[in-house]
């Protein structure tokens, strides 16, 4: 196993969220609208998702320089984003270091259409839970920030093994919780979560299915 990381959560943190109000919106059918990650999910009303999801200069700025620099992303370095949304952090990437060979993916096609003019070109829409195409080793680096946790066990397991093959380094984000408070925190502001673990719990599944890369916990405290 690698190394559990810091990356996201500065930035996770800095948001507040009223949790409880979150049950009081129709919630089943916000989840059945969020889960199709169309323009209601990134640009909609704040009950369906993000509530509006735009670039914002600086932003992810911290969180590329880290990935550069603890996986020693250079000129020519290939790096795949499972999961990218609007591609944002790959833009951030870009700015740092231009001849970065990137690739994004999302299931979102609404996302893509809605990415910056830098990274457009190198995003495609996949399903994370589909085959994947790439050779073994083919990146430097993946990462997938806030995916796994959206799929059923089994797929979990499933994408692991992919995601672990096609890249000789790997970087991963999923929500969990410690505590009581902090489950029902994350119960209350989750619409497209499918899967609810604990720390450990994600480590064993890790283990199971031969993930070796590095991770990163965020919680809803």
């Amino acid at each position: 196993m690698g190394e559990q990381k810091n990356f996201i959560t500065p930035i996770h943190q800095k948001s507040s969220r009223s949790y409880l109000s979150y049950m009081n919106h129709e919630k089943v059918q916000c989840m059945k609208i969020a889960r199709q990650y169309g323009q209601d999910f990134w640009d909609g009303d704040r009950k369906y998702g993000y509530g509006g999801y735009r670039y914002i200069e600086n932003r992810w700025t911290p969180v590329a320089k880290s990935l550069i620099e603890t996986y020693n992303l250079v000129a020519d370095s290939r790096l795949l984003d499972i999961g990218c949304g609007k591609g944002f952090l790959l833009h951030d990437l870009l700015l740092l270091e231009p001849r970065l060979r990137v690739v994004g993916s999302d299931i979102s096609s609404y996302a893509i259409e809605n990415s910056t003019e830098l990274v457009r070109p190198y995003l495609i829409n996949f399903d994370a839970r589909d085959r994947f195409s790439w050779s073994e080793n083919e990146f430097d680096l993946a990462i997938s920030i806030n995916v796994f946790h959206n799929f059923e066990v089994h797929e979990i397991e499933a994408c692991l093994k992919q995601f672990q093959r096609i890249a000789k380094s790997h970087y991963l984000v999923v929500e969990s919780y410690r505590d009581e408070q902090e489950l029902f925190n994350l119960q209350c502001w989750a619409r497209t979560c499918e899967t609810f673990f604990k720390p450990n719990e994600w480590i064993w599944l890790f283990e199971r299915a031969g993930y070796q890369g590095d991770y990163e916990f965020i919680y809803f405290e």
